[in-house]
């Protein structure tokens, strides 16, 4: 998702956009009422005065500007609009002015980017209520797959996810590369989110493109609560794509608990990974070796 730009071109565009920029509306009349300044004056990057206020959340200016005839859906040269920045950063009040004037939500960025996607990355839940209610497409996604589930789920935005599966969205929709709102909420151990996409039928053992699973993920980067909320739908233990297991990232990570976890649910200590590994001989943690420690007998005879 792109950021703004407030490069300036001439002495009184420049005005505008400072204008724009800081809230100062009467600068901002004075400057439009002369005469002398384009009301859809832009920047090197394509930005508008419109874009500028909607995206610094000057409410003000930004009606003054419409109602000076500002061309609400014009794009920047990534692709972005004012509806699109003032989405970004949560300004739903200008949100609902732009779209009481016209705003469309079907104008994408460069990378496919929409005001209802950057909303649901940013985890602005108010906005992206708004946007949906007009007419703002939930199954809109990058180019990369990435959904606004997907991009809610990453941040951890539990509210912003709740009110997009209440609305339809897809919560086993992956990205390209085969990540799920699930796999990410783990590796990124939103451990309560895990819990609201499990309950709404997330896939417990849909794989990513590299064949890891969320609780691999989650046993990976030591996320406990992760791997109970996960256990609790008795996701698969056995060998992954990549030869190793969940116990074996658990092991490598060097956290006890998510050990301990994985071999009360049945997690087996003698898999080997494609290095013709065991746990055991990956664990540098004498904690760890004891509780591995009842397979050594087995692992020698």
């Amino acid at each position: 998702m792109c950021k703004m730009s407030f490069k300036k071109e001439t002495p009184l565009a420049n005005a505008a956009f400072w204008a724009a920029r800081k809230g100062n509306l009467a600068l901002l009349q004075l400057l439009l009422n002369s005469g002398r300044v384009d009301v859809d004056c832009r920047d090197s990057t394509g930005a508008t005065a419109l874009m500028v206020a909607s995206y610094a959340g000057h409410f003000d200016c930004v009606r003054e500007l419409v109602l000076q005839g500002a061309d609400i859906n014009i794009q920047r040269e990534s692709g972005s609009t004012a509806l699109f920045f003032a989405a970004q950063q949560g300004h739903n009040d200008i949100v609902k002015l732009l779209f009481e004037f016209g705003a469309s939500t079907e104008f994408t960025t460069k990378d496919g980017g929409t005001a209802l996607l950057a909303a649901s990355q940013y985890g602005h839940t108010r906005v992206v209520e708004t946007l949906l209610k007009n007419g703002a497409n939930i199954h809109d996604q990058l180019y990369d797959g990435a959904t606004a589930l997907f991009l809610a789920a990453q941040g951890g935005y539990i509210n912003v996810v709740r009110l997009l599966l209440t609305s339809g969205a897809k919560v086993n929709q992956p990205r390209q590369d085969g990540t799920t709102p699930l796999w990410i909420a783990s590796q990124m151990g939103h451990n309560e989110l895990v819990r609201v996409l499990l309950l709404r039928g997330a896939d417990r053992d849909a794989a990513r493109n590299d064949g890891t699973t969320p609780l691999f993920k989650a046993a990976s980067k030591g996320f406990c609560e992760v791997i109970e909320e996960l256990l609790k739908f008795s996701p698969a233990l056995g060998i992954l794509k990549n030869g190793s297991t969940a116990l074996h990232a658990a092991v490598l990570c060097g956290n006890v608990k998510s050990v301990a976890l994985l071999l009360e649910a049945g997690a087996n200590p003698m898999i080997k990974n494609k290095a013709n590994e065991i746990p055991t001989d990956l664990s540098k943690n004498d904690r760890i070796l004891r509780l591995l420690r009842p397979t050594e007998s087995m692992k020698k005879s």
